[in-house]
């Protein structure tokens, strides 16, 4: 399954919207940068899965083109793109941002095209899945680190770089009395890295047919 690379899963999902709600996003998402609009995407402060969510819109005269022989798009629609990678399986994320942000994924795709608004759950299903572009190809630099050990990795450097600057001429015994408060501030995020558990039968045989060719 090419859209799961280690611990991490690569959504795209393309939905077209009319030219007048196209430009109407374009202020929600300028709304909800601000301060005041917060509040409708809040929910996904709660999300630890997310490595990575960004929306854009691309309307037809900005579709590129790869020669100047190409013809320009004759389409009609301008079309919103959705882009995320994150942890766990397509069933678990898409049921997260259900619950976290319906009132906000409403706010972004209620004018889409056939948008079905994100309650109730099924059809928000079917229509995600029905606009999900599938990866052709997905690169992971750490595939068995997940969100949180990334978070948790720059916390750890953040403090060890901290500790080294602090404990340069102290004596052995504050050294180890910074070492140990050092320790157990971090002792949640010192962990050991492993595998994601199978999220598919389809991704675990891509797997091991990997691991057969090496």
């Amino acid at each position: 399954m090419s859209n799961i690379a280690g611990k991490a899963y690569a959504m795209n999902v393309v939905t077209p919207l009319s030219w007048s709600r196209a430009l109407f996003n374009r202020f929600i998402f300028w709304f909800v940068s601000r301060p005041i609009g917060k509040y409708f995407i809040n929910g996904l402060a709660t999300l630890s899965l997310i490595h990575y969510a960004r929306w854009a819109i691309v309307k037809p005269s900005k579709f590129p083109r790869l020669a100047a022989s190409q013809p320009k798009e004759t389409i009609k629609y301008s079309y919103m793109f959705f882009f995320s990678n994150f942890n766990g399986s397509w069933n678990q994320y898409v049921d997260s941002f259900h619950m976290a942000i319906p009132s906000g994924l409403n706010l972004f795709w209620k004018k889409n095209i056939r948008y079905p608004g994100s309650v109730p759950l099924q059809p928000f299903h079917a229509y995600i899945n029905y606009n999900q572009i599938w990866t052709n190809h997905y690169y992971n630099a750490y595939p068995i680190a997940a969100s949180n050990d990334v978070k948790a990795a720059k916390r750890i450097k953040t403090d060890l770089v901290e500790f080294m600057a602090a404990t340069k001429n102290v004596s052995p015994d504050e050294f180890k009395e910074k070492f140990d408060g050092l320790l157990n501030s971090l002792q949640n995020d010192l962990s050991l890295m492993a595998p994601t558990p199978i999220v598919s039968l389809a991704a675990a045989a891509v797997e091991k047919r990997r691991q057969a060719g090496n």
